[in-house]
């Protein structure tokens, strides 16, 4: 199974970077989350419209599913217009939260030109582009908001799209091979009320308490640099696991 980094800045974007979006082939192609900047270096990347088998998103904040928008009309009246529609997993309700958008951007069933629309439920395995997902709901201030578990059968990734602390986020995250968590904070302290980030401290801690193996720091600030020995995302960072 191999990870690559397509956008990972936080809820604003780091300088010439993308916002949420992380490439899982195994050998499909899966896209976590395609926030603003997404799909301009899937295209780089893939030299074309994105070869994408499905993509998963894990909540509704636009840093996370922005680029689904351009997608649509890339689809509709650009080069994606003779492709093959996508597989998109959405959270609960997801489907009509996205047709409420439309009817707002476009029109209800302007989704349907390039996506076939799918819902997960919290703690039930799904399979998309033949990889299995288990989605956990996980705390991000009052918004329901899911981490992801990706497995091919012999390699794992868990991903904690955006999270406070939680005992669920190292449930989420027991024994994989790797880590994708957040760290948008400098302190814990600086979070709202309920919480909905970590610290990089915070992370540190969730991936101890989890048993993965390795951990990738994501969702981090520019002006935040990472400690010595923290591992941190970077668009086009490619991992083999």
């Amino acid at each position: 199974m191999k990870l690559t980094v397509i956008g990972c800045s936080p809820a604003w974007p780091n300088p010439g970077g993308a916002q949420s979006g992380y490439l899982v082939e195994g050998p499909r192609r899966l896209l976590l989350d395609c926030g603003p900047g997404v799909l301009a270096k899937l295209r780089e990347l893939d030299g074309g419209w994105p070869r994408v088998d499905a993509i998963v998103i894990s909540h509704w904040h636009l840093d996370h599913w922005g680029d689904l928008v351009p997608w649509v009309w890339g689809t509709i009246a650009g080069p994606g217009r003779d492709e093959a529609r996508i597989e998109l997993w959405l959270p609960p309700e997801g489907e009509e939260r996205l047709r409420d958008f439309g009817a707002r951007l476009g029109w209800e069933e302007m989704w349907d030109t390039a996506f076939t629309l799918r819902e997960y439920a919290d703690g039930e395995p799904f399979e998309a582009a033949g990889l299995r997902v288990v989605a956990r709901r996980l705390p991000h201030y009052t918004l329901r908001t899911y981490g992801l578990r990706v497995s091919n059968g012999e390699r794992s990734l868990a991903y904690s799209g955006d999270s406070g602390p939680s005992v669920e986020l190292a449930e989420l995250a027991r024994d994989v091979d790797l880590f994708l968590c957040e760290a948008t904070l400098a302190r814990g302290e600086l979070d709202g009320q309920p919480r909905g980030h970590l610290s990089a401290d915070e992370a540190v801690a969730a991936f101890e308490a989890s048993g993965a193996r390795r951990l990738l720091l994501t969702h981090r600030p520019h002006e935040l640099p990472l400690g010595e020995g923290l591992e941190q995302a970077r668009d086009g960072l490619e991992l083999e696991l």
